[in-house]
């Protein structure tokens, strides 16, 4: 019995999820017993088998475009909703979800756009929706300490070379080829847009507690906190952040950008493991 519900469950699966639609889902399926449809589910009157499967495969799609619509509204605000409501039809053909998890549904919607007819009127809109997704994946990051600047002050400065820092996880450097930040915050804070410059940039997600931020990074500050993705001590990181900057002006510029990393919430501490510990 287990095993004919789990061959039915793919079974209904495959017909829902059909491209182009359940009839010629149906049509194509090798799998079917000889009474096709009507073998597991029964229609009347009003509704064929495939029919009642056909209802199903509608709210599956408009589940998916609305879960999609919620993960992407600045993209969706700029292609409009007829652009939008296709490019979720054709990203779901191609794409279709293999995960338990709605979550994982829009996951490569910004590959989708990079060659997508819809760059030649908006040609910024793949970096627009890799942005987004970023803010998804970076709220769903996994939790980690926090050095606060009261941490930091706590260890005595002659020390502070020697401590071992790590990015924290909830945190994502995107290279992006057009100032979309600008985009995305003017359509949250539900203001007028325009279409950004296009500007080889990089954008820092991260998030703090439940929010998420981002903001445009200069190259030095990208190239320290990537390599913050392995533990690093502060006294390397201060090297490295001197070495892309003018002698006269590295260390204020390294305490600010030391302080503001704190306040961000950007730095876990990294502590040895004691001595036979686990």
């Amino acid at each position: 019995m287990g095993s004919r519900l789990k061959d039915i469950q793919s079974l209904l699966y495959r017909l829902i999820t059909a491209p182009s639609g359940v009839a010629e889902g149906v049509a194509a399926e090798r799998q079917l017993p000889p009474a096709g449809v009507s073998a597991f589910i029964r229609g009347d009157e009003r509704l064929s088998p495939e029919d009642r499967v056909g209802i199903y495969a509608n709210m599956y799609f408009y589940r998916l475009l609305e879960v999609l619509a919620e993960d992407y509204p600045a993209t969706r605000a700029v292609l409009g909703e007829d652009n939008f409501h296709n490019l979720i039809t054709g990203y779901l053909v191609e794409y279709r979800p293999t995960e338990t998890s709605v979550m994982w549904a829009g996951k490569f919607l910004a590959d989708f756009l990079r060659d997508h007819p819809l760059l030649e009127r908006f040609p910024f809109v793949a970096d627009l929706a890799m942005l987004e997704r970023s803010t998804i994946e970076v709220f769903c990051a996994p939790d980690s300490p926090v050095l606060e600047a009261s941490g930091m002050s706590a260890v005595p400065p002659p020390e502070w070379p020697a401590i071992k820092l790590r990015r924290i996880p909830a945190a994502s450097i995107l290279d992006v080829e057009w100032n979309v930040a600008e985009v995305l915050r003017a359509i949250e804070e539900k203001r007028p847009w325009n279409s950004p410059a296009r500007e080889a940039n990089r954008i820092l997600v991260w998030r703090r507690n439940s929010r998420v931020s981002y903001r445009a990074i200069g190259a030095g500050e990208a190239a320290v906190l990537s390599m913050l993705t392995r533990t690093a001590t502060f006294g390397r990181v201060c090297r490295a952040l001197a070495a892309e900057l003018p002698e006269d002006n590295a260390a204020p510029v390294i305490a600010d950008l030391t302080a503001r990393w704190l306040a961000d919430g950007l730095l876990t501490r990294v502590y040895a493991r004691p001595r036979g510990g686990s």
